[in-house]
């Protein structure tokens, strides 16, 4: 038997990887260094502002214990499929945004998933080689809080990826975080895009006055000093969290004009760091 002959599972896995993402123009890793940041609203909120763009997009939820993307993005009763060629079909949200998440795959959502790390590597694995993801523009990965084994595995096994955005609050807590979480990006050769800076105030409805709830100005000095791009900030709107609730993000990004402004004003910026390339 020749040598060449001879792949393992892992080469082989890694191939079709490769094949998978080259019809994907943009590979993004959403991060953060700790939970309650509101990383995956970002994640869900930069896919519905890039699709409105015309992109062509998809988000691959990498949260493995904690899914929430199909819920966030409006996905009932939806489960993927494979079809007759073998290949994993990913669920369309009601704004066309492509979902895969560990949760459209449970009979039963209400299950936790206990796996120790390898299962948890496999699996995201199989659906960057398995999805039949077609020709996209971006595909959004929405990872885990912290940097485990689903982050160090996408960032071992995805062949050019384009970039990880960090997400912050701003928060003395958050500095330290995201400290770590640009080292771990930069141990493993991964692109730092930028930071984005969520809940960064909030606006009172009655009287408009502004309020920096939880400090001000730590995206932005955190960019300064790791030397990378302020995506921008997002102000507090608690229409968000009820929104994200309901399955309906898209309709608060329509109402809220304040939002809309910061994300479109990210997604622009993101686009605008990629081209730089």
């Amino acid at each position: 038997m020749s040598s060449k002959s001879m792949i393992s599972p892992l080469e082989a896995m890694r191939a079709m990887i490769k094949k998978r993402m080259s019809n994907v123009r943009h590979k993004l890793a959403i991060i953060s260094g700790k939970g309650g940041v509101g990383k995956s609203f970002v994640a869900a909120s930069l896919a519905l502002s890039l699709k409105k763009r015309g992109r062509e997009v998809a988000i691959l939820d990498a949260d493995i214990h904690g899914p929430s993307i199909p819920k966030i993005m409006g996905i009932r009763g939806a489960s993927m499929y494979v079809n007759p060629q073998g290949d994993l079909l990913p669920v369309i949200s009601p704004s066309g945004v492509a979902v895969i998440s560990i949760e459209l795959l449970m009979t039963n959502p209400d299950l936790p998933v206990i796996w120790r790390g390898p299962l948890k590597g496999r699996a995201i694995s199989e659906f960057l080689s398995k999805v039949s993801w077609g020709e996209l523009d971006y595909l959004i990965i929405d990872l885990p809080p912290g940097t485990g084994d689903e982050a160090l595995t996408v960032g071992q096994i995805l062949p050019d990826l384009s970039g990880a955005i960090i997400v912050t609050a701003p928060s003395d807590l958050s500095k330290i975080v995201v400290k770590k979480a640009a080292i771990f990006c930069r141990e493993l050769g991964i692109r730092i895009l930028g930071i984005v800076e969520n809940m960064s105030e909030f606006t009172c409805p009655r009287c408009g006055a502004t309020y920096k709830l939880f400090g001000s100005g730590v995206g932005e000095s955190m960019a300064k000093e790791l030397g990378v791009e302020f995506l921008g900030s997002i102000p507090l709107d608690p229409r968000i969290s009820e929104a994200m609730d309901r399955g309906e993000l898209h309709k608060v990004l329509e109402l809220s004009p304040i939002i809309a402004k910061s994300i479109t004003k990210i997604t622009e910026k993101v686009e605008e760091v990629l081209e730089k390339v």
